[in-house]
């Protein structure tokens, strides 16, 4: 390890370690529970919910469908049942206005994965990373309609390291453990973050489903920043901190208003002068506190860290 202190000590010293792990763990109970809830039909009889995450129905009521999975349905020349359709504008709506992709940091098993190779980068002080374009997950995406579109085949839930991991679980690992073992290892020693942050095509959907979300994290107080950077080096998207952080110079609000930010809450927990919450994108329209007695006010942003960023734990 090299000398600098892993990201979150100063906030555990404050706050305590269950405060400053708070919605990481919220968010590790969350997904754990929901594919609890796929697994207990079958592996112990008890049918809360049928599918998978791509399309499900919860109590024998309430349809749930994935919206990327229904727009290549229709690309691919099917017209889904009403219920898909029903399923589909439930789940849009919502991520609509929690935010797209709180999919990625709540629901999808596969975070826990890539968080697992974050960690491991940060505790093992691994500093190389490619720098990959963030735009291709986007490129992505429209490789796995266009897909649709011209084979009339699904073909992306094939590939899709989420769908296969279900199937896995329930009926044996096989060729799932090669595909979520290769982002695992891209991830650890390839590219930070690098599946969820620049190649997948889900992440890249529901940014773009939930870009104007209601919910969204505050940089309300962010005249106590002190510059610890301990939010960056956590942070699967550190990218969109910064506006908020330290723009009040160019007059930009506190609100983290940028599509991939995934709402996971770490900046929230690593943080020890508590700067960020979570709130709507209306925060940018009230009045900021002062700074705090003895907390100088930075309102000069300073260098790109984001940059030059060396992944730390």
């Amino acid at each position: 390890m090299s000398g600098r202190a892993l990201p979150g000590q100063s906030a555990i010293a404050q706050q305590g370690w269950l405060k400053a792990h708070k919605w990481l763990l919220l968010r590790r109970i969350s997904q754990v529970s929901i594919l609890g809830l796929f697994l207990l039909g079958p592996v112990a009889g008890i049918w809360i919910v049928k599918g998978n995450l791509s399309a499900s129905m919860t109590l024998d009521i309430l349809p749930l469908t994935d919206p990327l999975l229904l727009v290549q349905v229709i690309l691919a020349g099917h017209w889904p049942e009403l219920i898909g359709l029903v399923g589909a504008l439930i789940v849009a709506a919502f991520y609509a206005v929690v935010g797209g992709r709180v999919f990625c940091s709540w629901v999808c098993p596969v975070n826990m994965l890539t968080d697992a190779a974050a960690w491991l980068r940060r505790r093992s002080d691994l500093h190389g990373s490619s720098r990959l374009v963030r735009t291709l997950r986007f490129w992505m995406l429209g490789l796995a309609l266009l897909l649709a579109l011209f084979t009339g085949v699904i073909v992306w839930e094939y590939l899709n390291p989420v769908s296969m991991l279900h199937r896995g679980i329930i009926f044996g690992m096989g060729l799932a453990w090669v595909i979520l073992l290769a982002v695992f290892l891209f991830d650890l020693l390839i590219a930070r973050h690098g599946w969820c942050g620049h190649l997948c095509p889900v992440g890249a959907f529901y940014g773009l489903l939930g870009a104007r979300s209601l919910l969204r994290v505050s940089a309300r107080q962010r005249a106590r920043c002190d510059d610890c950077m301990d939010c960056f080096h956590v942070c699967p998207e550190p990218q969109v901190i910064k506006p908020a952080l330290k723009g009040v110079g160019q007059g930009i609000g506190p609100v983290i208003v940028d599509a991939s930010c995934t709402n996971c809450g770490r900046c929230i927990d690593v943080c020890a002068q508590d700067v960020f919450r979570f709130a709507t994108r209306l925060d940018n329209k009230r009045p900021l506190p002062d700074a705090e007695p003895g907390r100088a006010a930075r309102t000069q942003a300073p260098e790109d860290h984001t940059s030059t960023l060396k992944p730390m734990s």
